[in-house]
């Protein structure tokens, strides 16, 4: 793996995320967590504990993007299915490649309450390729041929810069695959996501509404990058 880029990361995470830094950030899960299961709203519930424990605002972020409540949690996981195989998988592009593109550049992954994987990185409307992202495409195809999908359909968020640079990257390394593949530029990705039968995201607001889907990028890490080490604050018994 290369560290000429590292997508998703700071220097002070080095610090925020340490094996120091882990106990609080736990403590403090677990006391989001009881909000959350009490109909608190996310961003309150982070800034309140937040301001209580002085995190930093990426720690914010970590506890938001990791956390759920656990009705919520437990309801994605009934609509996770195991296997594609034979099934056309709609995959949110941007969502998957850049948590790829996170891990072949050794930066930071969370392990999650509804079992997926997140990052810290924002993508606010702009996106570069970087060295790892012919890695990371790579790596999505290779396992969309293993898992033996009938089709695969990838999107990509229109407003989002190199969208299109991104397509033609994608088609360019696909060429010979056993099974058809679309590489869609749409507005709204999340709400066309919505309605399909199966989709592979990460993206809580998708995952609460999907018919079913599959964990993709983890299924990646556990099949390509066995030992990726993912950074864990969840509450004990939440994993």
């Amino acid at each position: 793996m290369t560290l000429q880029a590292k997508r998703g990361f700071l220097p002070s995470d080095a610090q925020d995320f340490g094996e120091q830094s882990l106990p609080l950030l736990r403590k403090a899960a677990q006391e989001v967590l009881y909000l959350l299961d009490r109909g608190y709203p996310v961003t309150g519930t982070t800034r309140f504990v937040g301001d209580r424990y002085q995190l930093s605002e990426r720690q914010r972020l970590a506890l938001a993007r990791t956390l759920s409540p656990t009705a919520h949690a437990a309801a994605r996981r009934q609509r996770e299915v195991q296997s594609v195989r034979g099934k056309t998988v709609c995959i949110d592009g941007f969502n998957v490649i850049i948590g790829l593109e996170i891990a072949f550049s050794d930066s930071m992954l969370f392990t999650c309450m509804d079992g997926t994987v997140r990052d810290l990185a924002g993508l606010h409307g702009t996106y570069r390729p970087i060295p790892q992202t012919d890695a990371a495409i790579r790596a999505l195809l290779h396992a969309l041929t293993g898992l033996g999908c009938a089709g695969a359909v990838i999107y990509l968020d229109k407003p989002v810069s190199n969208s299109g640079r991104l397509r033609q990257r994608i088609l360019g390394i696909a060429e010979g695959l056993p099974f058809p593949l679309a590489v869609l530029i749409e507005n709204p990705v999340d709400a066309i996501l919505k309605t399909k039968p199966l989709v592979a995201t990460g993206d809580a607001i998708i995952l609460d509404e999907c018919a079913e889907w599959f964990n993709l990028v983890r299924y990646i890490l556990d099949t390509q990058l066995s030992g990726f080490p993912l950074v864990d604050i969840l509450p004990r018994g939440c994993d």
